[in-house]
């Protein structure tokens, strides 16, 4: 039974009543120990301004948090506030009745607050209500227009970390502008550091590898037109075309320089893999550098930067375009909603969101500025400043040019035999993915 179907049964059976009714007292739920500290910091300045206290608890990983808010919708027993997973845990909560909407809640001048590409994240649009009545769908129940969160951590994927001291060591000192810049730079910290200079990312989860490192190359190499056409069925232009091949020709280039073991890595592993020095360069999201720092990794020795285009990229200054990766949602029915709600407005104000970021090492849903490095540090601040809102800027959350029922973890197994694996070339792998894709197109006709 899915997380939504469990809700919805559970609350068929029990209610609401959720919440503290305590109104000098709040309490949230979060998914993310390493929100945990930024969490608190924030409770405190918010009860010396309101004289509300908030305690903050923790559940992960992911599976033990959606447990606990199953089994806590069935005892009446959720908090005021939820962290979730913007454009999604959102609307599996609100879509089973977990959740206030909030929509006549969150105004333009709350918003506006926002990068513009994100301000919205948490709403049902009418993709979202569509793919919500799919058979099995994990959101049944909600309604376009509806509002379940409010953006609080944003980012993307395609990120490289890079150990800066081995870098030096090798000669380098400046992220590579182009994917053939990135490939020399692995060939000499290579050939520096041969038993660990390698580039590892976590493959166990077969879509990291085509969403995380393929994708944004391709976007880059061919732009915002030719790039969907990947995914389409006209042989001229898909993968299995001249134009596919040679994208997957240029993504080979790595293949020589994977950490060995990178094919049966999870993503943690990967990550871990690269704190422990056992690899040079991980490849991740933004939301990565936490997790780095939780396990030793010194943000000063880390160097970060986009996937690159190759060269003579149709857009060679490629931006990449931010979503929301976490939301906060207010609890339907508490006890102390109007309070509940004041807290998510507050963790939404600029001075809050940038103390939050430095603690938490998470990019916040605000615009920084100009000069995002004196706002958030500088590793923050470089990942914040390859993000974009232009009409072009890469945006790896958009699926609007995929078939319904398009399934990332498949297609991502079948890129896998080509990068790291290397058990096909690219003209076989083009038609491995065509073909697969092909017959996505083809279900959804039926």
């Amino acid at each position: 039974m899915g997380v939504a179907l469990a809700l919805t049964t559970v609350l068929a059976a029990c209610g609401g009543g959720q919440g503290s009714d305590d109104p000098d007292q709040l309490e949230m739920w979060t998914f993310k120990q390493s929100h945990v500290a930024g969490l608190e910091a924030a409770a405190e300045i918010f009860e010396r301004e309101t004289g509300v206290s908030v305690k903050i608890q923790a559940y992960t990983p992911d599976d033990a948090y959606n447990t606990k808010v199953a089994a806590s919708a069935r005892t009446n027993d959720l908090p005021d506030v939820l962290e979730v997973h913007a454009n999604g845990s959102d609307f599996s909560f609100g879509g089973a009745g977990l959740l206030e909407d909030l929509s006549d809640d969150v105004t333009e001048e709350w918003t506006e607050r926002f990068l513009p590409p994100v301000a919205q994240d948490g709403t049902v649009t009418r993709q979202f209500y569509e793919q919500s009545l799919a058979p099995g769908a994990a959101t049944v129940g909600i309604q376009e227009g509806e509002r379940y969160s409010v953006p609080f951590t944003v980012g993307t994927f395609g990120i490289v970390y890079a150990n800066k001291e081995r870098l030096q060591q090798a000669g380098f000192t400046e992220a590579p502008e182009t994917w053939e810049e990135f490939i020399a730079m692995l060939d000499a910290v290579g050939q520096e550091f041969p038993d660990n200079g390698g580039v590892t990312i976590g493959m166990k989860v077969p879509s990291t590898g085509l969403e995380w490192m393929l994708q944004p190359m391709a976007y880059g190499q061919l732009g915002p037109d030719a790039y969907p056409a990947l995914f389409s069925e006209d042989p001229e232009v898909n993968w299995s075309s001249p134009t596919g091949v040679r994208t997957l020709e240029t993504f080979g280039q790595v293949n020589p320089y994977w950490t060995p073991g990178t094919g049966i890595l999870g993503i943690d592993e990967a990550d871990l893999s690269f704190a422990h020095g056992e690899s040079t360069f991980v490849v991740g999201g933004t939301f990565t550098l936490a997790f780095l720092a939780e396990n030793g990794v010194d943000p000063d020795n880390l160097l970060t930067f986009p996937i690159p285009p190759p060269e003579g990229a149709a857009l060679p200054d490629m931006e990449l375009k931010p979503f929301a990766l976490t939301g906060l949602s207010v609890v339907r029915e508490g006890g102390n909603m109007d309070t509940a709600l004041e807290w998510v407005r507050f963790l939404s104000r600029d001075d809050v969101a940038r103390e939050f970021a430095q603690t938490a090492l998470d990019l916040p849903p605000n615009d920084l500025g100009p000069r995002p490095e004196e706002a958030v540090g500088p590793v923050l601040g470089a990942m914040a400043a390859s993000l974009g809102e232009s009409e072009d800027a890469y945006h790896a959350g958009d699926t609007s040019y995929k078939p319904n029922g398009y399934d990332a973890a498949d297609v991502g197994a079948v890129f896998a035999e080509f990068a790291p694996l290397a058990r096909r070339d690219a003209e076989r792998s083009g038609e491995a993915l065509s073909d697969l894709i092909n017959s996505y197109w083809a279900e959804s006709r039926r």
